[in-house]
Parts: C-alpha cells; sequence; structure tokens
C-alpha cells in the first residue's frame, strides 16, 4: 500500500496527476520535498473555545507534533467535531454518533499512515475509539487529562460531584445564592476534564487498561508537565508505528482479553455506568457483543478499591499520585491477562512487572481492604428490563438496594423539570422515582436525566436519596440508588411505558431484578395497549438519521449501520 502523501490520492482519473497537484499544493505553505517524503502521523484537533477540558489540546498538539518530528515522520493536524457535556444540546450523547463518522471518514479521507486522537471530555474519547476501530491503519490516543482541584471553605472541591452535592445543598434550603455563587466560581479551578471518577476519567482509564495510550496517561493532570511529555512520547509512539508496515490497528489492540480487562478495572475503580453504553457501541464495531454477564460476574467478586468521588472521599490527582491505572492493574492483577497487546508494544503484564508500590497511599486498596466489599457495577434483569439495566452500586444507599416502593411516574424530561418542585407534588421519601421516554429514541439522544433530583419538599425535609429509575443515563459523576438504561425503552415499547404512578415496584440488587409487582395478567394487558408510536420525528438531517437508525443502550446506542456488518450474535 502507498504511504505518506501518495496515500489515499484524490480521484482525478490520473494518480501520477493527483500527486502532482496535492505537492503543488501543500507547497504553498512551505513544506519541502524531504518533508513531503516521509510517513506522516495525522493529530486530529479537538479544541474549541466551547469546550474547556481540552483546554490544553494546542500544547498537547505542538508537544507531540515535537515526538513525531524527532523520529523522523511528518506530522500533518487537522480537525474534527469537539464535544462538551455543558455545552452540547440537547445532550453530548446525541451527537457522539456524529463525532464518530466524522472523525472515521477524516481518517478515512486524508493521507495518514498513523493518526493521534486527543480527546478528554466525556463523549470524545469513546466517539475517537469507535471511528478508530471502524479504521484501517494505527492509532493511538491522548487523554487530556483531569483538571486541578478547587477549594471553598476548608475543604477540596472537585468537578461535578461536588456540583451535585453543593447544588442539592442550594435546592434544600442550605446554603444561599451567595455562597452557591462562590462555588461556582472554584468548582473547576483549572482546564481540563472533571477530577472525580465521571465518565471522562473512567473513559481515559480504560483507555489505558486496553492499550490503546501510553501508562499514566489516563490520569496524569492537564495542567502538569508530564501531560506535555506523555504527548511528545506519544508522538514518537505514533511516528514508529507509520513507519512499520505491520504496525496494529486498535481493531488488533481490543482482543476480547483487552475488552474483559477494561471491565475489570471498570468494576474495581468505581468507573462510570456510561462506560457500559461506550464500551458496548466500541466492541459493536468490532463484530462482538458487551458481555453484559460477565461484567456483573465481575462486580459481584471484584471489590472497589479505589477512594474517588462519587463513591469515595478523592480526586483524580491524587489517584495520578499512587500510581494511577499501573498500580490499579496490579491490585486486581489475578483477574487480568497480561498478554493482552498495547498499542506501543509492550504487554499490559510488562506494565504491571514496573508498578514500583507508592508507600503510604490509600487511594488504591487492595482486594483483601478494599473501600468497599461490592463492585461498581451490578447488572439488573426483570419484568421491567428484559434487555437489562445497570446501577453503579458503589455509589448508592445500602439500605435503598433492597426496597419496595410507590412508582412516581414521570412521562419526559419536560414532565418532571416542571413537576418535581411543586409543593403539590404526590410524593413521599419511599417511593420510587420514575422517568421514561429519555432513552436513545425517546428524548432523544439518551440524556444524562436518570439523577433525578430530590422532590424540593423531600430535599427541605432532609432527603438525600430515592431509588430512582428511567432508561436514561446518569453523568459518571453523579451518586445515588439509581438504575438507568433500562431496555428497551419505553418509546421503543419497553415495559417502562405501562408503569402508573401508585403501581409497586420492587428492587432487588442482590438478587439482580427490577420488577413491576402486578398481577400477570394485568402486566400482559397493559402491555398489549402499548402502542409503538412516538411523536412525529424530525423531517432532515442528523436529526432524521439518529431517530431511525439509533440502536438501544444495551447495543451501545450507536447506530446500526455503523455496527460490525460481522456482528457475532453471542
Amino acid at each position: 500500500m502507498s504511504n505518506g502523501l501518495r496515500r489515499k490520492l484524490t480521484s482525478y482519473g490520473d494518480q501520477g496527476f493527483s500527486l502532482f497537484l496535492r505537492k503543488a499544493f501543500i507547497k504553498a505553505m512551505g513544506y519541502s520535498d524531504d518533508a513531503l517524503d516521509r510517513p506522516i502521523v495525522g493529530i486530529a484537533n479537538t479544541y474549541s473555545d466551547f469546550n474547556p477540558c481540552h483546554g490544553n489540546v494546542p500544547q498537547l498538539i505542538e508537544a507531540t507534533k515535537r515526538g513525531v518530528m524527532l523520529t523522523g515522520a511528518l506530522p500533518m493536524v487537522f480537525p474534527t467535531i469537539s464535544i462538551h457535556e455543558s455545552f452540547a444540546s440537547p445532550t453530548s450523547m446525541y451527537l457522539r454518533n456524529l463525532m464518530a463518522m466524522e472523525t472515521e471518514e477524516m481518517i478515512r479521507a486524508q493521507p495518514m499512515d498513523a493518526v493521534v486522537l486527543i480527546g478528554g471530555c466525556d463523549k470524545t474519547l469513546p466517539a475517537q475509539i469507535m471511528a478508530a476501530a471502524s479504521s484501517e491503519i494505527p492509532a493511538i490516543f491522548l487523554p487530556t487529562g483531569p483538571m486541578a482541584v478547587g477549594h471553598h471553605k476548608g475543604e477540596r472541591l472537585g468537578a461535578c460531584t461536588d456540583c451535585r452535592r453543593f447544588w442539592g445543598r442550594f435546592r434544600a434550603g442550605e446554603i444561599d445564592e451567595a455562597e452557591i455563587a462562590e462555588v461556582n466560581n472554584k468548582l473547576a479551578s483549572s482546564i481540563g476534564t472533571c477530577t472525580v471518577m465521571g465518565t471522562a476519567s473512567t473513559m481515559a482509564n480504560l483507555t489505558e487498561v486496553m492499550g490503546l495510550c501510553l501508562p499514566r496517561a489516563g490520569s496524569a493532570p492537564a495542567v502538569e508537565s508530564e501531560r506535555v511529555l506523555l504527548a511528545e512520547e506519544t508522538g514518537r509512539v505514533a511516528a514508529r508505528l507509520a513507519m512499520d508496515e505491520a504496525a496494529p490497528t486498535v481493531r488488533d489492540i481490543l482482543t476480547p482479553q483487552a475488552i474483559r480487562n477494561g471491565l475489570v478495572a471498570l468494576q474495581a475503580m468505581g468507573g462510570s455506568t456510561n462506560a457500559v453504553v461506550h464500551l458496548a457501541a466500541i466492541t459493536g464495531r468490532l463484530g462482538l457483543r458487551l458481555d453484559m454477564a460477565e461484567l456483573d460476574r465481575l462486580g459481584r467478586s471484584i471489590p472497589l478499591l479505589v477512594d474517588l468521588q462519587p463513591s469515595g472521599q478523592h480526586y483524580m490527582e491524587q489517584f495520578h499520585e499512587a500510581g494511577g491505572v499501573p498500580a490499579l492493574l496490579k491490585a486486581v492483577r489475578h483477574e487480568i491477562d497480561g498478554s493482552a497487546p498495547t498499542v506501543y508494544g509492550r504487554t499490559i503484564g510488562k506494565i504491571i512487572d514496573a508498578v514500583v508500590d507508592e508507600p503510604g497511599q490509600t487511594i488504591i486498596r487492595t482486594v483483601e481492604k478494599p473501600l468497599k466489599p461490592i463492585g461498581t457495577i451490578a447488572v439488573l434483569h426483570g419484568n421491567l428490563a428484559p434487555r437489562g439495566a445497570v446501577i453503579k452500586q458503589s455509589a448508592a444507599s445500602k439500605d435503598l438496594l433492597q426496597h419496595i416502593g410507590r412508582a412516581v411516574v414521570f412521562d419526559s424530561v419536560e414532565d418532571m423539570t416542571l413537576s418535581i418542585d411543586s409543593d403539590d407534588l404526590d410524593v413521599h421519601a419511599d417511593d420510587i422515582l420514575v422517568l421514561r421516554n429519555a432513552g436513545p429514541k425517546g428524548a432523544p439522544g439518551m440524556p444524562e436525566a436518570g439523577y433525578l433530583p430530590i422532590p424540593r419538599k423531600l430535599a427541605r425535609q432532609g432527603v438525600k436519596d430515592m431509588v430512582r429509575i428511567s432508561d436514561a443515563r446518569m453523568s459518571g459523576t453523579a451518586f445515588g440508588t439509581i438504575i438507568l438504561h433500562i431496555a428497551p425503552e419505553a418509546a421503543d415499547g419497553g415495559p417502562l411505558a405501562i408503569v402508573r404512578t401508585g403501581d409497586r415496584i420492587r428492587l432487588d440488587v442482590e438478587g439482580r431484578r427490577i420488577d413491576l409487582d402486578i398481577d400477570q395478567t394485568e402486566f400482559d394487558r397493559r402491555m398489549l395497549e402499548v402502542v409503538n408510536r412516538p411523536s412525529p420525528g424530525p423531517s432532515r438531517g442528523y436529526a432524521k438519521l439518529y431517530q431511525e437508525r439509533v440502536l438501544q443502550a444495551d447495543e451501545g446506542a450507536d447506530f446500526d449501520f455503523l455496527q460490525s456488518e460481522e456482528l457475532d450474535a453471542r
């Protein structure tokens, strides 16, 4: 296969002329023939004024380019879509597939022998991994890194678990507008991704666990020199990949063993439930189905080891100082396949062998003395979730993990928003809040609305947690006894559509069940009445494409036509 500037020539019917024209135009930017004869490393630029998580991307690009050039290849920077959680409407998840499509096509269309994908905020790394898994050239990833912690009245603040904690206190009337404004100024004290074990940190760590980025690149702070040094070394590795015709692709790296290693780490580190949806989409690109039964089994056998919010107390900078991903993998080595490959050439086992224990650290616990005896995520089934649902049990209230309560149903995000703070809302602390029509199709975009707020009148009474159920997602930074990703969703004819206010719902996390507690005859009668009749959909553009082709949560909420045609039916 041709490489460098000769790769992926524009179709003019004359390849010699295509190369001639390409070189003529690029020389307008001052490139020499010596430079243009070298292998090319593409570097995806996801900087955006709308994305503070990626505020260090320009610096990382320069360091990556330096590493590429020092190794003898030619770096070429190109822009892609950039998605930030707080700036994407209606939700960042709605745009993840669009970013994956665009990134894949830019990799496919432009001449590059390897690519560096720089991303950080929640949906960017998953979109980039999805894109690279569907591409034919080697790729290495460079997370942007977590932000620094802030401080308020003698305590540390970290976005965004503390965002939710303080907002909950404000809604409950415990702090006033002046204090919440002060907290707002201090929550995000630097550029970078959320500094708790939310989705951004989870996906960055899993990228490292699965061998797609350099060791410690999953956790190094965004504003420290180590992050820049990692960028330079990432450029060096990318250049070597570009020069090696036998270099592995993402498809080669993401073996079933690597994916399982990711599930082990996800359970041990208190990772985000969003990772389950993203991993399902990524494995679908590889022709595999995410093994939810294995995820649940690991949740029973691997306890929570990492003391980070929202399941613990600390922040990503402490996790990094404690040894980061390599130290975590050492703690669960008995479940890790050390033969799993990495993009930089060493096996995961070799990385674990090189770990030097950090004396006195208490952030990463041992299996013998865990932070909590249970794993992070449990997978539930039952008549409300025929294809499954998940709960982040490590961030839930222990006394609510087995619970029977009366359903209080909200038919949409809008319905919930208009009703949740009403003093007239008929709701009690032992009720179960139910949100439906908030899944991939129903919302659309499967927003992070699963973290239903505690009704204001209960918050003012001191209620901190309730059982909450939805077909939506929840931010990885959130906490509470919350059942998510119910599949199929209500808008796709799932049983959540038949729940009525006043019905009894039974939750049994130990038994892995979530059930509507009504007579089976009545259940069947209601299901017969369910007509899959979504509201009139959009008539054009990406919105129409999304509505017609998005899959359910258990399939990763990817587009059906982007999944591998060889998808394993197991």
